[in-house]
């Protein structure tokens, strides 16, 4: 529907004067116009028509909002709930899925502001009621991103470097160096302009593409290394500001003056003193207010568009009419101007021959009969012209390169010259003030060419900023590219080349080189260069605090959250002083010619990983990677890559080292301690990718067994408000696994999925805060399911993705299975055993698990004891060297116990396992264990004897109710039975037996009395039933009992051969399983009592679930007496194995 129509609900019996206008607002709520609230009401039914409006376009309620409008945004407004009928079938999704007229109204009125901007305006209105209008951006392409950019990239070094590469590196070579540096600022900008155009880029620049590409480990990194490459540009560009003021403006300014070869040192002094004024002078410029360097900035630019036509004006003069600026030769060697008053040795006056200020500089008196410096006197003095011209030839000269030593002299190679050795006369020569080499002129060069982000960081600024910079950055790069190569060209064609090695113009007067070639005067390349060096500076300043602060303000490093503030308007103070002080480094080092390939490395660094988040992006094909700029390809982004990274080498290799260790450091500090953000980035995605490759790679085979490790899957049990009750299990996890390989740890909550949805995420919550306290590196997956057996089932089964499956599981021992009458938690715990074995993984089961070490404990001393009953696979020998890797159990000895039978060879076991544990190159000591065959006492009779009562009451409590009640009764009628067989008996054995008897009847009807409770009454009494029957006894055992218990221990004998017939009906099987863990019992308390662990090899359940019930009870046996152990049963394959 238009927005110049609004919608006139009209009664069915009203007539057509007495409407009211209402409109609509989103969410979809009637808005009454009127202030009558029963006339609303009247009109709630009523159909809708239109009438047009002559209101402004609007969409929704009208109001912007600087927020990006999404799904489940926070700033929607719950009370605009939709009432109406045209959209009443959404009508309960509207407080979570906004109308379309409001989300298009919040995208239409969406600003994307500058930083600082916000906060000025809070300052401005205190009360925060009046906002101020927002004015909409309107720079085009040419003012917003072109014309900054050509003032970024033309600057100091064209002006005060450029004709000196050309001269020393040649124009063949210097064209090369400008087509390199050129050719990686042109890659990077059509990787910056994909990143620009895909989606809106707020203040930023590119930090802020770099961050949200590639994360915040990389964003920092990158974004601080551009940070200090910005800052040191103002440094590059206020030393440059100084070169020009007291080399060719005003001399005389020098503070230091240098004398018998100390000028280079005392310019330097210079430079440091007059740079720290300038620092401070520009620092409080900027703190005092950025509109004013704003406004200066056209200034600048017009400076440096200026003297560009006066140096293509000058390049054309020059081929009709050369401008006058001499230069002297002695030899092929060129002189200092200041050095002399005339080219000549001697000059005639008046017809007289008189010597010159030259012949004192080589002679030791100023008469001809003078003694003379040998080359001198052997060669001539010649002048020829500094700029001979576009049409001279000269270009023939300036092709090849001239590189040379420290000290080494500028010398014309046509020129004939005569060697000589030079006496102990000072050298009026000009020379080499450093060493130059190709790298060295490439990595001076190459920040001649930054600058090209200036259009990515005024976005906010631009009308269409997914237009304009692509083509104002590539079109300012394609401008300034042709700059340089024509000027690489045309200075070597106009120029001499002694002239263009001359770096400060000692040999034409002092002045500016590239000054002598401009039309109409050096003065206007002078002037022209160093306004535009300061306002560089200035924008330096102006610039790399702002980064700073958003940087600051993203939270992903810690100790810079306090450059994120500043002054009430949100000028940022605090970075605007840390980037004065890193400037005054640069400011300190006083050379040009060192601080420019400092700054190249960081600039190259930021292009690089721009170059690499296109194409990671491009190569990903992320649904979100749809840039509107068209003409980009991977290909092209690894190239500019490739070549960045080739330049940073090329440049200084130690400085690319060192640069690189610095984004390293700040990328792992991030990674450790900076705040965690979700920003989409490509880093991501490419894990995501490379994870999935490997996942498939993964299941294509089994690890083989030197690959294998236990990838654990830890069941965890939850109290009633969803906290770990065992967090020690996530302890002995992390010093088992060291953060290696995989662990999943899993929980199950009863209920249905829909109910339980919330706690359920709460659990996830709780678990996953408990990893992080006991640093358990792994995956939390909790399940909701309608019972606890079917959702462990179901975590064992599914699990982990492809090849990263576990392999083991770990549980804690299940303490209270005895107090609990429901059998679920035992049969459950058999069941997962029963379980592990079939899907062939490993079990480890804890037990006393509270007991076992922290992360923060260490054993000085101790041992770790493995009783290798059966082979499992060598994982019972694989675990105790996991442990000892961790700091907790690194000092434990590790000592493994076997059991030697009758007839094994205990000698030749005991070398035989040495001679394993040497192969598998583990250290531990061996002993062998022998268990001699014995008859089975009374206590394993009796154990089992209680053992099977248990059992079968647990049965009974399974029955039904009448089941139970018959089984009750049959006890009962036996019992009264017995009596009356029994009632001639002796007059005190009976008493006893009648004691007994009547207890039994007691028993029974306490039963009777549960059975016919409540269900809930029984369940009250967990204990009362096992403990009862454990005493339900014949005669013939009471009696026994009796005795036993009244005669000395030597009378055992007896007791046992009066008690067989008992023990006739028991299970033998049960009996011997009793006796082996009894006796493996009695072994292993006696030897490993004072262990700090006890690993064991863990029988398996028995195939016939009928003896469920029993398999606990041996295990509690076998353990009985140990403090911490650890139940191991394997997975049906090899773990360990002798070969590399």
């Amino acid at each position: 529907m238009s927005e110049r129509f609004v919608v006139i609900p009209v009664g069915r019996h009203e007539k057509a004067n007495n409407r009211v206008a209402i409109d609509t607002v989103p969410g979809g709520r009637w808005a009454e116009n009127g202030n009558d609230n029963s006339v609303a009401q009247e009109t709630a039914a009523a159909v809708p028509i239109l009438e047009y409006n002559r209101e402004p376009n609007k969409y929704g309620d009208g109001n912007p909002q600087e927020s990006s409008p999404f799904i489940n945004s926070s700033d929607l407004d719950r009370g605009n709930f939709y009432d109406g009928k045209n959209m009443a079938l959404f009508e309960e999704e509207m407080d979570s899925n906004p109308m379309v007229s409001s989300l298009l109204n919040k995208l239409a009125n969406y600003t994307n502001l500058t930083q600082g901007v916000v906060e000025h305006e809070e300052a401005e209105n205190n009360d925060g009621a009046r906002r101020k209008e927002i004015k909409s951006p309107r720079m085009g392409t040419f003012i917003g991103v072109y014309l900054p950019c050509l003032q970024n990239i033309l600057g100091v070094i064209l002006f005060l470097r450029f004709t000196w590469i050309v001269g020393t590196a040649g124009i063949l070579e210097s064209f090369a160096i400008v087509f390199m540096c050129c050719s990686c600022t042109m890659l990077t900008a059509i990787s910056m302009s994909a990143i620009a155009t895909n989606g809106v880029v707020p203040a930023g620049g590119s930090y802020y593409m770099i961050s949200r590409s590639l994360g915040p480990e990389f964003g920092g990194a990158v974004g601080l290394c551009f940070y200090l490459g910005t800052t040191f540009a103002g440094s590059m560009y206020i030393l440059g500001t100084i070169e020009i003021l007291l080399t060719y403006i005003v001399p005389n300014a020098a503070i230091f003056k240098g004398e018998n070869g100390g000028e280079t040192e005392a310019m330097l002094n210079n430079m440091r003193v007059y740079g720290t004024c300038c620092i401070i002078l520009m620092a409080l410029v900027v703190y005092v207010g950025v509109k004013y360097v704003n406004k200066l900035s056209l200034v600048f630019l017009a400076c440096v568009m200026l003297s560009i036509f006066a140096i293509y004006a000058g390049v054309i003069k020059s081929a009709f009419d050369p401008p006058d600026f001499p230069i002297c030769l002695l030899g092929n060697r060129t002189l200092l101007s200041h050095t002399y008053d005339v080219c000549a040795k001697v000059v005639i006056e008046a017809n007289e021959t008189m010597t010159t200020k030259l012949w004192s500089l080589f002679c030791d008196s100023p008469f001809l009969n003078a003694s003379c410096n040998e080359y001198f006197e052997m060669n001539n003095v010649t002048e020829i012209k500094g700029i001979p011209g576009l049409a001279s030839g000269v270009i023939n000269d300036n092709l090849w390169r001239d590189y040379g030593p420290q000290g080494m002299l500028v010398e014309k190679k046509d020129q004939p010259s005569i060697s000589a050795p030079d006496s102990k006369f000072t050298s009026p020569y000009v020379s080499n003030d450093i060493a130059t080499f190709f790298t060295l002129l490439v990595g001076i060069y190459f920040p001649s060419v930054t600058g090209i982000m200036a259009g990515s960081n005024r976005s906010g600024d631009l009308k269409d900023a997914q237009k304009s910079i692509p083509v104002g950055t590539i079109m300012a790069i394609a401008t300034t590219s042709f700059i340089y190569m024509s000027c690489v060209i045309l200075f070597g064609a106009c120029i001499e080349g002694v002239v263009l090695r001359d770096k400060f113009g000692e040999a034409v007067s002092g002045n500016l080189v590239i000054g002598i070639l401009s039309w109409p005067s050096p003065w206007v390349i002078v002037i022209g260069s160093f306004f535009s060096t300061c306002g560089a500076g200035l924008q330096s300043l102006t610039g790399a605090p702002r980064l700073l602060q958003a940087i600051a303000r993203d939270g992903i490093v810690p100790f810079l959250q306090v450059f994120g503030h500043g002054k009430a308007n949100g000028e940022p103070t605090w970075a605007l002083l840390l980037t004065a002080a890193i400037c005054e480094i640069g400011i300190l080092i006083a050379s040009l010619d060192s601080v420019a390939p400092i700054l190249s490395m960081f600039f190259l660094m930021c292009y690089m990983f721009v170059n690499l988040a296109c194409a990671v992006q491009t190569l990903l094909c992320t649904p979100n990677w749809r840039p509107r700029f068209k003409f980009y390809h991977w290909t092209l982004s690894f190239l500019g890559m490739s070549l960045c990274l080739a330049l940073m080498f090329i440049c200084s290799w130690y400085y690319a080292l060192i640069a690189m260790l610095i984004a390293g450091c700040i990328y792992k500090y991030i990674e450790y301690r900076g705040a965690e953000k979700e920003w989409g980035d490509g880093i991501r995605g490419l894990s995501l990718n490379a994870a999935r490759y490997a996942l498939i790679r993964l299941e294509e085979a089994q690890p083989h067994t030197k690959n294998w490790r236990p990838q654990l899957m830890v069941l965890l049990n939850l109290d009633s408000e969803q906290n770990v009750k065992h967090a020690r299990l996530l302890s002995f996890t992390t010093q088992l696994k060291a953060g290696k390989g995989l662990t999943i740890v899993g929980s199950v909550i009863e209920g249905t999925y829909m109910a339980k949805r919330p706690q359920a995420k709460q659990s996830e919550q709780n678990v996953k805060s408990t990893m992080a306290a006991e640093k358990t590196k792994g995956f939390c997956h909790v399940v909701v399911s309608s019972n606890l057996r079917d959702g462990v089932s179901h975590l064992i089964q599914s699990a982990g993705l492809g090849g990263m499956k576990h392999n083991t599981v770990l549980m804690a021992w299940p303490n209270l299975w005895k107090q609990q009458e429901d059998p679920v938690s035992w049969r459950n715990f058999i069941e997962t055993v029963r379980e592990t074995t079939a899907a062939h993984q490993a079990l480890l089961v804890a037990k006393n698990i509270d007991s076992f070490p922290s992360n923060q404990e260490r054993f000085s001393n101790g041992t770790i004891d493995v009783w290798w009953i059966v082979h499992d696979g060598g994982l019972l020998m694989l675990l105790p060297f996991l442990l000892q890797q961790h700091k907790v159990w690194r000092k434990c000895k590790m000592r493994i116990f076997t059991v030697a039978q009758m007839v094994d060879n205990n000698i030749q076991m005991k070398k035989d396992l040495q001679m394993f544990l040497y192969h598998l190159r583990l250290n531990a000591e061996v002993e062998v264990v022998e268990m001699h065959e014995s008859d089975i006492s009374a206590f394993t009779y009796e154990k089992t004897l209680v053992m099977e009562q248990r059992s079968q009451m647990l049965k009974q409590m399974q029955l039904s109710r009448n089941e139970r009640e018959r089984e009750i009764q049959s006890i009962t009628d036996g019992s009264r039975s017995s009596i009356r067989r029994k009632i001639h008996s002796n007059q005190s054995e009976q008493d006893e037996i009648v004691i007994q008897l009547a207890d039994k009847e007691e028993e029974a009807q306490l039963i009777h009395d549960r059975n016919t409770a409540s269900h809930a009454a029984i369940s009250k009494k967990v204990d009362a039933v096992p403990d009862r029957v454990h005493m339900t006894w014949t005669k013939e055992k009471f009696t026994a009992e009796r005795n036993r218990n009244r005669e000395p221990a030597g009378m055992g004998v007896r007791d046992l051969f009066n008690m067989k017939p008992e023990w006739e009906s028991l299970n033998q099987s049960n009996v011997r399983r009793m006796h082996t863990a009894v006796k493996l019992n009695e072994v292993v308390v006696n030897k490993s009592q004072d262990a700090h662990l006890v690993l064991l090899n863990m029988p398996g359940p028995p195939k016939n679930k009928c003896g469920d019930e029993n398999y606990m009870e041996f295990l509690e046996v076998l353990t009985e007496g140990l403090n911490r152990v650890l139940l191991v049963r394997g997975g049906g394959r090899e773990v360990i194995t002798i070969y590399s």
